[in-house]
């Protein structure tokens, strides 16, 4: 399995150790499911986006009809306020 080196500060080595020794884990295993962690969140953040991204532009013209002040100008046309 690959590995990476990872440095951190003393303060934030000393708390790893802290945190790993209150959850009766190795800190290899404590930085590694944060980043787990991380990797899902992403991954569901981006799943969400793109989810809503497709939404929207199927109902693109519903949206455009509730919100027209929200509606960008056309090219060549200013704004008015």
């Amino acid at each position: 399995m690959p590995a990476l080196n990872v440095e951190f500060s003393d303060r934030e080595l000393e708390d790893l150790r802290q945190i790993a020794k209150e959850r009766g884990t190795s800190m290899k295993a404590l930085v590694r499911e944060a980043a787990a962690a991380d990797i899902a969140r992403h991954r569901a953040l981006q799943e969400g986006a793109e989810a809503f991204r497709r939404f929207f532009a199927t109902h693109a013209d519903e949206f455009a009809a509730a919100f027209p002040d929200d509606e960008r100008a056309a090219k060549g046309e200013g704004r008015v306020a």
